[in-house]
């Protein structure tokens, strides 16, 4: 009827009440006219009957909320879809024509389609259409291979799919093999091979193990795999080079086992980021020298983290601070301790602390600590906004303490008078500040239940900009007044615990195998040494080497001084390379975080500058480097991967062929063609209890009949 296979009506009660209620109402219409005053004809009589039966029967309509659903069945024809590799590695001259062969297997699929409906796709760096009349479109230039995008892109819940077809080498270079992802599919996949499976000559630095963060002046060793097929006993040279200058290098011979291991060991001499470069020398009858190297790059950083600690007396919290920070051995731990007016323990290290990267003050000044030291460590504060840990004892002078009062977490207003016995106590808000994170299971606890230390009676207010860690806790009542408070505040750091005799949490929190005393010290060095301006703004590239034309991918993290995410800053990059300049301008995704995508096509170690405006005004900004063109990687694997077109094939029941066969893939998408037209039911649904023109009917029809009475001067 209509074009549709069935046509219904439903109802949100059963329709007995329904028509129960139509002849209930169309008998009280009946009877309100049955005698009327004055008398009117027959005919007026049954059409005001009417008039009141449709109206009520609207109303009830609207009570019973009907709905209107209309059936049609479709005839959904089965589409089969091709995917041709377009990427680089199709360019490949193994002598099986890897060029032609796409090509022609392509026209095959073009010129004679299975079906009208068929679908044909380039893919590579990423999936596009390839109309009948564009093969000139095919031209293997895509920078990289990503198989993953294939399966990501179908949707059958839109289409009758039935089958995909891959023309390709098999050489993923960017994503995953998406094995997974294409039987989840349930489509059958077909695979026709592009490329020679055999193994050619050629030897390839295959991967590169080394840290990710280094320290200057620090020896490392790096570690490559070198393989080789068709080589054995050839002498090469392997070089390890720094920013394209050679650090090292050593003849090797090539093992029969086909694959080894060598060694370099490298120090670097200044901090930032290096481009390293593996590189083995090319053979005269090596297939190729495109893998014969590999680029990666390390964050050296500024030697060891150089802490001076400073101690105005011998003491136990001296001792137990030293031992902890000496726990870390990428730390260079340096202390100088007053013994005496003039005397100092290990007096030769007063020099440290013109270079040190972070103060632990303990007790100090005191009341006759040397003026040239601490106006040298004061001025470094100052000027050189070195970050400070310090920890308030019976010996600090607080008449000296008050020439840093700019500097300190706190504020100091009255004189001290005594010394008290004070608990830490942890709000619930600080729960999760990385100060104060251990090993235990409960780590508010293991705080709140420290054994008492000294603090002087005297009133120490937190400045606005700081954050009061701990509270004191006297006699288990938490008094309104900071033991422990930290401060950040325009690229300044510092941290102070205003009691002395801290060492007795270590002795409490060993026995109990909590690691509380010592992660307090080591996670305060961390903090204090982190730059503010790394964990506000971060902005980066999602690796470091890119092929010629590859879509450069920028990530960027942008928050305010309390951390929290800025969502509408500016984020501009400018990027260098010898002259060659490009500018991009990030998008914000939501909740701090930005994008932006770029393709260059010329070759060269490239830096970027990422600058952050918010109102107008720079907040920030972060850099970093990356190279184009130094690998290609779509050259590095010169054979087919068989095994992965093959496992994709026997996963998903469909079938691997090599290029020369791909007549048997038709005639099998020709047989799945046959079985694979589909009825699809679509429904479509009209509420018309929710029609307001139901309602706007009632009323007229009511009116009319109302009119109508009056015309005949009825009651």
């Amino acid at each position: 009827m209509f074009g549709y296979e069935d046509i219904s009506l439903h109802l949100a009660f059963p329709a007995f009440y329904f028509f129960l209620a139509l002849i209930l109402l169309g008998g009280y219409s009946y009877y309100v006219y049955r005698y009327t005053i004055p008398p009117v004809s027959k005919s007026k009589k049954i059409f005001l009957v009417s008039l009141r039966t449709i109206a009520l029967l609207l109303l009830l309509f609207i009570f019973f909320e009907p709905v209107l659903t209309f059936t049609k069945k479709v005839i959904l024809k089965p589409i089969n879809l091709i995917f041709v590799d377009n990427s680089r590695s199709m360019r490949i001259d193994d002598g099986t024509k890897r060029e032609n062969n796409a090509r022609e297997i392509s026209e095959a699929f073009l010129s004679s389609p299975i079906t009208t409906d068929d679908e044909v796709f380039l893919f590579g760096d990423r999936v596009r259409e390839l109309p009948e009349d564009s093969l000139v479109n095919l031209n293997f230039n895509d920078a990289v291979t990503n198989i993953s995008q294939i399966f990501s892109s179908i949707d059958k819940a839109e289409k009758n799919y039935a089958s995909i077809t891959m023309i390709t080498d098999g050489d993923v270079t960017s994503g995953s093999n998406s094995v997974y992802a294409a039987k989840n599919l349930g489509l059958p996949v077909f695979t026709i091979g592009i490329g020679d499976t055999s193994q050619i000559i050629d030897i390839a630095v295959r991967r590169v193990l080394s840290n990710e963060l280094l320290y200057s002046e620090t020896p490392t060793t790096i570690e490559a795999t070198i393989q080789q097929t068709g080589l054995t006993g050839k002498s090469v040279m392997l070089s390890l080079l720094e920013d394209n200058v050679i650090v090292e290098q050593k003849n090797i011979i090539m093992d029969k086992a086909g694959i080894q291991n060598e060694s370099f060991t490298y120090t670097p001499k200044t901090p930032g980021e290096k481009k390293l470069t593996v590189n083995v020398s090319h053979l005269p009858k090596e297939f190729s020298s495109a893998n014969n190297s590999k680029v990666f790059y390390i964050n050296v950083l500024s030697n060891k983290v150089r802490v001076m600690l400073l101690a105005g007396s011998p003491s136990s919290d001296a001792e137990f601070i030293k031992n902890s920070l000496k726990q870390d051995k990428n730390l260079n731990v340096k202390s100088l301790i007053q013994i005496s007016d003039s005397k100092f323990a290990e007096a030769n290290n007063n020099a440290f602390a013109d270079s040190a990267d972070v103060f632990f003050m303990i007790g100090i000044p005191g009341s006759n600590s040397p003026a040239d030291l601490l106006n040298k460590v004061y001025n470094r504060i100052r000027n050189e906004r070195i970050p400070f840990f310090i920890v308030i004892t019976n010996g600090t002078d607080f008449n000296r303490l008050n020439n840093i009062q700019t500097e300190l977490p706190f504020i100091l207003k009255n004189r001290p008078t005594g010394f008290g016995n004070v608990q830490p106590y942890i709000a619930e808000e600080n729960k999760n500040n990385p100060i104060i994170q251990n090993n235990a299971q409960n780590i508010m606890s293991s705080w709140n239940d420290l054994p008492p230390v000294y603090q002087p009676d005297y009133d120490f207010l937190p400045k606005p900009e700081s954050n009061v860690i701990a509270k004191v806790k006297i006699n288990n009542i938490v008094v309104n007044s900071p033991l422990i408070v930290s401060r950040s505040f325009s690229g300044r750091r510092s941290i102070a615990v205003l009691a002395g005799d801290i060492w007795k949490w270590k002795l409490q929190t060993v026995r109990k195998r909590h690691d509380l005393f010592d992660r307090f010290i080591l996670n305060s060095l961390k903090w204090l040494n982190a730059s503010d301006q790394d964990k506000r703004i971060k902005i980066s590239t999602t690796k470091k080497n890119y092929s010629v034309g590859e879509l450069i991918e920028f990530t960027g993290q942008v928050y305010d001084e309390s951390l929290n995410p800025v969502t509408n800053a500016e984020v501009k990059i400018n990027i260098t390379a010898d002259g060659k300049k490009y500018e991009l301008e990030m998008q914000s995704t939501g909740n701090g975080l930005y994008e932006g995508q770029i393709r260059i096509n010329e070759k060269g170690d490239y830096t970027f500058n990422g600058q952050v405006f918010l109102d107008g005004t720079q907040i920030g900004s972060s850099n970093g480097r990356f190279n184009v063109g130094d690998m290609n990687i779509e050259m590095v694997n010169t054979r087919m991967n068989y095994e992965l077109l093959n496992l994709l094939a026997n996963e998903t029941n469909g079938e691997f062929v090599f290029a020369k066969d791909y007549q048997q893939v038709i005639d099998k998408i020709k047989d799945i063609y046959s079985r694979a037209v589909k009825d699809k039911i679509l429904t479509s649904d009209l509420t018309l209890w929710s029609d307001e023109w139901l309602m706007i009917l009632a009323i007229f029809l009511f009116s009319l009949e109302w009119f109508l009475r009056k015309r005949s001067g009825m009651l």
